[in-house]
């Protein structure tokens, strides 16, 4: 089944659940209005449609390749990023005085998701995306000049380089070097893992962003430092010179995302010749946590938006397949008729279609509203949309990629047998989603940030409770039945998620907080997705779309009422249940 770009949905979403409006009348974006979100919304569905979504399949089992040239993706890849460089995407919400088209966040990110139908090809711009947006923040005018205006057009790409093989998600405890030099460049030393796109034949000109420790140090966080350090070095007058010692030394054999080449990359590999691979300090000595994580807050949005278009895919998949296959009696069918019906048909088929949707749905709204929230907060100055972007954040994540998965389960499932069998396509989805709550911060590091940093004293997430009271109310006060209904499930959903907060807080400092962490971040991803979907369903109640817009609407804001906030005093009681358990049955009764 083909892809289509949802742009219904998506401009829905952006516009009455996530409030982009806030955009538009701020006057911050010159020209911005909701006709120009439109046109390119439909412009980038056809990119999507014809492009991108339709490889995703080919590279999956192409995948990228290893030579003595370097990597090599599928030449259905290199066709699709032509096209993608070509129509100035990678330019959307990037800064203007470096090229950039200087638009919002939030409509990057819907275009971004549509991309998201082949998250194996999108990996690659997601990570300039992130590099861009360090860059700009923390780079000299000199680098500035140097790098960012190819990379915004997407003539370069750019690249994070933190995990190293002993060091996993302790970042603080990478060993990589950088030795000053006269000139004052840098060689650099060391090895890095889990490089997406770390090398490959898309771009002229790959731009790593690199930390690494400067000698004398400080151990921990605090000795790290950010270095620009590209795979062709660059003359003054912008041409490319000759190649930096810098080099993909092995492709990891992945689960899923096979034509993302996922790099083990060598800096200094000729260090006896070279004395290792040349780079800029980017930023302040030792500030490079503070800088990196500029990139690491746009990435994790952006996984939260592969969540989204993962879930996406697999819906609209598992939807076709259900409408044409055709197995069994149509429920309450006479005994004497044994046609067989589209599977459809059939309830439990029904019930996990509506659990794809709906859960794809509030997800969007969530990675949108996050959007919405870093615009507010970057154009506008604002404070209050700054402290609820940094709350949002994790969310967006960690509950979007997580429902990536259960929705990508759940097609496999609506396949039956078929599913397991890769010639139907389900299977991929499932595999490609599984690393989403794995990378740029496992899910349960996501959980930590919520739950140790994010809510602080509870006055961000107070006023955000706030809201999702308001929302309640004005479903309740509609006097439209299915809206009172929503509004009840919510408004008690709410003040779970109010008491649960409050408790975390009464915890601070304590280890019962991060052993609630993780039940408490999926708890408040299903209240907030419902407070999204109330909306919407409101919305079409007061203004139609088109009558079935307005029906799938409406059922999946009443669906997840009934079927999925039903999980919420269950996470409640997993969240305060404390540390205490967790410490009582030990390491080795574990082991037995």
């Amino acid at each position: 089944m083909a892809y289509r770009a949802p742009v219904s949905a998506i401009e829905f979403a952006l516009m009455q659940e996530a409030g982009f409006q806030r955009l538009i009348d701020s006057g911050k974006y010159e020209d911005l209005s909701n006709d120009l979100l439109t046109a390119i919304l439909d412009e980038a569905a056809k990119l999507a449609n014809d492009y991108v979504a339709p490889v995703n399949w080919e590279g999956d089992q192409t995948g990228s390749h290893l030579t003595d040239d370097g990597v090599k993706v599928p030449e259905s890849f290199k066709a699709a990023y032509t096209k993608y460089i070509e129509g100035g995407w990678p330019t959307l919400a990037a800064p203007a005085e470096y090229g950039g088209q200087g638009l919002p966040l939030a409509m990057s990110n819907a275009v971004t998701e549509m991309m998201n139908s082949n998250i194996g090809f999108q990996l690659c711009p997601m990570l300039s995306n992130g590099g861009v947006e360090a860059m700009a923040a923390h780079a000299s005018g000199e680098q500035k000049e140097k790098y960012l205006r190819r990379v915004i057009s997407g003539e370069w790409s750019a690249t994070m380089n933190l995990t190293e093989p002993h060091a996993g998600s302790d970042v603080g405890n990478i060993r990589s070097k950088a030795m000053p030099q006269e000139d004052g460049s840098y060689k650099i030393t060391g090895t890095k893992i889990y490089i997406t796109y770390g090398d490959h034949d898309m771009t002229d000109n790959i731009i790593h962003l690199v930390l690494a420790r400067t000698p004398g140090a400080p151990e921990g966080t605090k000795g790290i430092s950010l270095f620009v350090v590209p795979k062709f070095m660059v003359n003054d007058d912008g041409s490319l010179g000759s190649a930096n010692d810098v080099k993909c030394i092995g492709l990891e054999e992945k689960l899923g995302i096979h034509a993302s080449p996922t790099c083990v990359m060598a800096f200094g590999e000729n260090v006896d010749t070279t004395g290792g691979a040349t780079g800029w300090l980017v930023g302040p000595e030792h500030g490079g946590m503070a800088c990196m994580f500029t990139m690491m807050n746009n990435a994790r949005l952006h996984v939260g938006l592969q969540g989204v278009g993962v879930a996406e895919a697999a819906t609209q998949h598992a939807l076709a397949y259900a409408q044409e296959r055709k197995q069994g009696r149509k429920p309450g069918a006479a005994k004497d008729d044994n046609d067989a019906v589209a599977i459809i048909n059939h309830p439990d088929v029904r019930r996990m279609l509506l659990t794809m949707r709906a859960l794809t749905d509030a997800a969007r709204a969530i990675c949108y509203e996050n959007g919405v929230m870093a615009d507010l907060a970057h154009a506008a100055d604002d404070a209050e949309a700054k402290a609820k972007n940094d709350l949002l954040t994790p969310i967006s994540k960690a509950f979007s990629t997580d429902i990536a998965n259960e929705v990508a389960s759940l097609g496999v499932q609506i396949h039956g047998g078929m599913g397991f069998v890769e010639e139907t396509g389900a299977a991929q989805f499932m595999r490609d989603a599984r690393i989403l709550p794995i990378y740029e911060g496992t899910n349960g590091i996501q959980a930590m940030d919520l739950v140790g940093r994010k809510l602080g004293n509870g006055d961000t997430i107070k006023a955000y409770i706030g809201e999702m009271k308001e929302t309640a109310d004005n479903c309740r006060q509609s006097n439209n039945p299915v809206l009172v209904d929503i509004a009840e499930r919510l408004n008690k959903s709410v003040g779970v998620l109010e008491t649960t907060t409050d408790w975390l807080v009464a915890q601070r400092g304590s280890l019962d907080v991060l052993a609630g962490a993780t039940p408490y971040l999926r708890l408040f991803g299903l209240v907030a997705g419902c407070h999204y979907l109330a909306r919407g369903a409101l919305a079409v109640s007061q203004n139609s779309v088109e009558p079935n817009f307005d029906r799938r609407k409406m059922a999946s804001a009443q669906f997840y009422a009934h079927n999925l906030l039903s999980a919420v005093s269950g996470l409640s009681d997993a969240t305060m249940a404390g540390n205490d358990m967790l410490e009582d049955i030990g390491v080795e009764a574990l082991a037995v």
